[in-house]
């Protein structure tokens, strides 16, 4: 067997959107860092959040059987729980095909994102990560509405 795009050329246009999510557990003191706004690189949420979009917008270009379709919303959600992060990532678009794989990617670029900026923090005295971990990342719900 060949690898190959799916055809989706004669499916009509529908509304979809999805909704993906993940966590990251972070140390606790890590966690007030970011709560408190002095996390060296910035604010961790908002370049996390622009990491997620860009996420979304370059998923053709990392997964290379999916379709470039056009996106007309991404919404960035966190929650800062007791143990870590959880990021909540909607994707929209009218088109053929459905945008799970773009929400995927959007919450695990957040996901990615987070760890890159908090890392200094979160490393043990031999330079490791014991307690840093992303998880759970994962599709919440897809809804395809026809048009008309």
């Amino acid at each position: 067997m060949s690898v190959h795009m799916v055809d989706v050329s004669g499916k009509p246009d529908s509304q979809r959107e999805a909704v993906a999510t993940g966590f990251i557990k972070l140390k606790k003191s890590t966690i007030e860092l970011i709560r408190s706004g002095k996390i060296e690189k910035g604010n961790v949420l908002d370049v996390s959040s622009v990491s997620a979009i860009l996420g979304v917008k370059k998923t053709p270009e990392l997964l290379p059987l999916t379709h470039n379709i056009p996106i007309s919303n991404v919404k960035v959600d966190f929650n800062i729980e007791e143990e870590g992060i959880r990021v909540y990532v909607t994707v929209k678009t009218t088109a053929k095909t459905g945008v799970e794989m773009e929400a995927l990617m959007g919450a695990t670029a957040a996901l990615l994102n987070i760890w890159d900026m908090v890392k200094k923090y979160e490393k043990d005295e031999k330079g490791q990560y014991p307690e840093t971990v992303i998880t759970d990342v994962r599709v919440l719900s897809k809804v395809k509405t026809p048009l008309g």
